[in-house]
């Protein structure tokens, strides 16, 4: 696939498979947006679709939703989809009440896994765990990269790592979960390869650049890229992404020592949430296969 090149070919198939669900959403502004019910049972209809299912994991300090494939294949490498931050904020000054995405973006990358295992790992207190206690607007708000956030994540790797039967691991993270994949891939010896896309991987350039208020309790993948340096990574931008443009991962990819692992790659046409399912498939075909040993850690 030529990465540069317009994918306007893809965007009239995308608009016409959008169906009600998004004009629920087109709707939202006179009619409020779809309820996390509403959002929840979107997912799963996604989900079921493809004979995967939802299932909550236990994760200190939090409970995280996932979804399985039915059938679980046998490569000795699982990769994993991370959600990004979902719906945070009900207006500009007010957290939403439960962060449950109006678009499972990462989910959608996860049911176009073209082979091998694959999971998908929401962020805290989407889906049903949405409602259970502990669930803070904080957690998808100021401190939505926190520690607490990072180790819950960790938790749940090392038990979908567990369940699947594999050795390494390949971490995919879309929007703020790029952040989390990030910094989950700092803390861990198994993981392969990274991929983000549309990825919030500088979170202080970030803030800087849309003039908001710092994430307060959160961590920044820019200050552990020490740690990654030898790990291979792509990190995929949108052309016409306005929420994390590209500045924000060539602002990441310059804290690295040492950039040969480093692979920034701009789809012209893209935005922040379309139309990335729609080409995943040749996206990863142009990663190449994983190798079976994750790289050495400095």
């Amino acid at each position: 696939m030529d990465m540069s090149g317009n994918p306007n070919r893809h965007l009239a198939t995308t608009l016409a498979r959008k169906g009600l669900y998004i004009l629920l959403i087109a709707l939202a502004g006179c009619a409020g947006a779809p309820s996390w019910e509403e959002r929840q049972q979107h997912a799963d209809a996604l989900a079921n679709a493809r004979q995967w299912h939802r299932i909550v994991v236990p994760s200190r300090p939090f409970a995280l939703a996932t979804y399985q494939p039915s059938v679980i294949g046998a490569d000795e490498s699982l990769t994993i989809y991370i959600e990004g931050d979902g719906f945070a904020w009900r207006t500009p000054t007010s957290p939403s009440r439960n962060p449950t995405p109006l678009e499972p973006v990462a989910l959608k990358l996860a049911l176009h896994h073209p082979h091998g295992k694959a999971a998908y790992l929401a962020r805290p207190c989407m889906f049903a765990v949405g409602q259970t206690a502990g669930c803070d607007p904080a957690y998808w708000t100021g401190r939505r990269f926190s520690q607490e956030v990072v180790d819950s994540t960790n938790n749940a790797i090392d038990l979908l790592k567990t369940t699947f039967k594999a050795n390494t691991l390949v971490l995919v993270g879309y929007s703020g979960g790029g952040a989390i994949a990030s910094l989950v891939a700092a803390s861990r010896d198994d993981v392969a390869r990274l991929i983000t896309v549309a990825g919030n991987l500088d979170p202080e350039a970030w803030a800087r650049q849309h003039r908001i208020t710092p994430l307060e309790g959160s961590l920044n993948p820019a200050d552990v890229t020490g740690e990654i340096a030898d790990l291979p990574q792509w990190h995929f931008i949108g052309g016409n992404d306005r929420i994390v443009p590209a500045d924000i991962a060539k602002s990441f990819a310059a804290s690295f020592p040492d950039t040969r692992n480093v692979h920034l790659v701009t789809l012209d046409g893209f935005t922040h949430s379309c139309c990335w399912a729609n080409v995943w498939e040749e996206l990863l075909g142009d990663v190449g296969p994983v190798s079976r040993h994750p790289a050495e850690k400095r």
